[in-house]
């Protein structure tokens, strides 16, 4: 019997966990500081066992860790590194969807030493972007050809029939990490030239592409994509880029939010008892019309789409906002309120790469990969599955020993990526090629 440990048991984890229970020869423990949501994933199954866990009680975690072969964390990231050393100490192997840090990566000694491996960014994204843009890198290269030029695009979004909002989007869980990245940077890598983009130009610099069969999107830079240059082995690119996904006026709208200031976090006990409008009039300073003068400071017209969907959140109305004492939990609570999935709806993963490749022979083609899924109504969502499904996969393969590779890893290598994606097939997650030569 092999056994699992999971370490956490949030929005994305049930898909997973379940996949891990349905393998006959595994046991798999959940922990978590809310014993009844950990119980919830194990219910109905005799290999599944759920406990409380603070995650800060370093005695029991180490109990817990000693006690399994494999340990998922699916803590938030800040509490990785520290299961990890424990995971080093106590010979143990460790699966996470999170980004591998710099703390994690000086691990990779240590881990090796000990014959162990650490899989990191085995999510969707990242995960699966990595796994699907190396299938198609390793197969050009394999054909002789060379990349010039990569695009990796990726998003969640509400699936189109339940589309029924201005702003195109709605939120699983809190909104202020979505609206916090409106103020990263990006750098990527454009013909030849490196691109900087400063965080507070972010959502000036967005592009409209056309995706089959659903139509036109907004895609804005994410972060660095200069790194996967190295990461994927694209030493002939001359264009890096990675991106998201959004509907159609998502871009201005939140740039338009954050030249209000409504992501200023500073505390203010004058806001205690106002309506929006208060707090709007007090914010921009007027005794017009606050709609009137919102539209002025923002040098477009009243009657504006991008005014029409802050209206539609209800920032020019005489409703009560919460009780908080900062714009950015204000405007998160109020997104929170009027973004979001309905009983029975559906979400949708879009991801897309993008390959300009020249073969051998001197001719030039467009490669697509593109992976569209949908959540399951009164069900998994889209996201769920495709962030711990991966994970999952990967977390059985390496309870029964398939991968040789030790150390601190990302899915990038053919021995990972292959049987893993082969698996998610299996399940319904595909990644659909298209190639097209370019006359």
């Amino acid at each position: 019997m092999k056994r699992i440990l999971v370490l956490g048991a949030g929005l994305v984890s049930k898909p997973g966990v379940r996949y891990l229970l349905e393998q006959p020869d595994n046991f798999v423990t959940v922990a978590s500081r809310t014993v009844s949501k950990a119980e919830k994933l194990v219910e109905g199954y005799k290999n599944g066992a759920a406990f409380p866990l603070n995650v800060k009680d370093d005695k029991k975690l180490s109990q817990f860790i000693s006690e399994n072969d494999v340990v998922v964390s699916l803590l938030p990231w800040i509490y990785h590194v520290k299961v990890a050393r424990l995971c080093v100490e106590l010979g143990k192997n460790m699966v996470t969807t999170s980004y591998v840090s710099g703390e994690m990566k000086d691990l990779d000694a240590d881990v090796k030493s000990k014959n162990l491996l650490f899989l990191n960014e085995i999510g969707v994204d990242p995960g699966i972007d990595h796994m699907s843009a190396m299938k198609i890198i390793d197969s050009v290269k394999s054909e002789g050809g060379k990349i010039h030029h990569f695009y990796s695009f990726c998003g969640g979004l509400p699936a189109p029939e339940d589309n029924d909002n201005p702003f195109g989007y709605k939120f699983s869980w809190s909104p202020k990490g979505v609206v916090l990245a409106s103020q990263n940077s990006a750098h990527y890598l454009k013909d030849g030239e490196i691109i900087d983009i400063d965080g507070k130009d972010l959502f000036l610099n967005y592009h409209i592409e056309e995706v089959d069969g659903l139509g036109k999107f907004e895609v804005y830079p994410n972060r660095d994509s200069l790194p996967y240059k190295d990461l994927y082995s694209l030493n002939d690119a001359l264009t890096v880029m990675r991106g998201t996904y959004r509907n159609l006026g998502w871009c201005d709208t939140i740039k338009a939010i954050v030249d209000l200031g409504l992501l200023d976090d500073s505390s203010r006990e004058n806001l205690k008892g106002m309506t929006y409008r208060q707090m709007m009039k007090d914010l921009l300073k007027t005794d017009e019309d606050v709609l009137q003068a919102a539209s002025k400071r923002l040098g477009i017209s009243a009657d504006s789409d991008i005014i029409k969907r802050i209206d539609w959140l209800g920032f020019f109305s005489d409703d009560l906002i919460p009780d908080c004492d900062n714009y950015l939990d204000i405007l998160s609570e109020r997104m929170q309120e009027k973004l979001f999935f309905k009983d029975g709806e559906k979400d949708m993963l879009l991801l897309k790469h993008t390959f300009i490749v020249e073969n051998h022979d001197g001719s030039k083609d467009m490669i697509t990969s593109t992976l569209i899924d949908y959540g399951i109504p009164f069900g998994d969502s889209a996201m769920a599955r495709t962030v711990s499904l991966p994970l999952a996969v990967g977390v059985n393969f390496i309870s029964h020993g398939q991968f040789k590779q030790k150390g601190v890893q990302i899915p990038n290598t053919e021995e990972i990526y292959i049987p893993i994606l082969e698996e998610l097939e299996r399940l319904g997650i595909k990644m659909v090629e298209k190639r097209t030569r370019i006359e």
